[in-house]
């Protein structure tokens, strides 16, 4: 496919450096995998100098951990950090919500209403990865919809570092998450067409929280079946 006009290529280190980053949010890369630059390096074809500089960037952004001496690995978050960059996504998605609902009827609202009659349909039929996609399009969308630029910038660093995808299998594994997490959605799509913005928030703020509460009861059950196993 061509480019158009004057834009540049990517560079090899942006190419490595998107590729990377990918495989790490989409959860492809486990937390806490060690990153050979030698494999990186011939996979992509270049030498380990881009590879080392990419890495360097995706540790600026939370992704890797670089330990001198020992090598480079996929970031672990603690249980503190998990908790704490969830009060980060309650406080941000919160405040879209509520920007949101000041906006009046903006596309994003048809497109939030097309997207629950999906999510509707995929608890119907407990297809949890459809499901999953869903919820992560619905969260985008009020983000979009809240069109303060400031906001969303912050909020896909937040979302890099959570490595979010891996995380919202996970809550979603919880016995009748799914069914009550579609519920959550609806009430905050309905607050924010009824432009309360103030109910809207607290609702939005309300339904992180509940996520977080069935993401961390999934991995103490994660962590529990994986030490039986040993």
């Amino acid at each position: 496919m061509s480019r158009p006009h004057g834009e540049a290529p990517p560079s090899i280190q942006g190419r490595v450096i998107a590729a990377m980053r990918e495989r790490i949010i989409s959860g492809s890369l486990d937390a806490g995998a060690l990153l050979s630059e030698v494999a990186i390096a011939e996979e992509f074809g270049v030498s380990r100098t881009p590879v080392r500089e990419a890495l360097k960037q995706l540790q600026t952004e939370g992704l890797v951990e670089i330990r001198p001496r020992v090598g480079t690995f996929v970031t672990s978050p603690s249980r503190r950090e998990i908790t704490e960059l969830f009060e980060m996504k309650e406080l941000l998605e919160g405040a879209a919500a509520r920007l949101l609902a000041q906006r009046g009827r903006v596309p994003e609202i048809d497109e939030l209403l097309l997207n629950l009659e999906d999510a509707n349909e995929a608890v119907a039929r407990d297809n949890r990865r459809w499901y999953a996609a869903l919820v992560q399009e619905f969260h985008q969308l009020l983000i979009r919809g809240a069109d303060n630029s400031k906001l969303e910038a912050h909020y896909r660093t937040l979302m890099n570092q959570l490595a979010y995808p891996r995380l919202v299998t996970t809550s979603l594994s919880q016995p009748g998450r799914p069914l009550q997490s579609d519920q959550e959605h609806h009430l905050v799509l309905q607050l924010i067409m009824a432009k309360d913005g103030d109910s809207a928030e607290r609702v939005m703020r309300e339904h992180v929280r509940a996520s977080r509460r069935a993401l961390f009861a999934g991995l103490h059950h994660d962590h529990q079946h994986g030490a039986q196993a040993h």
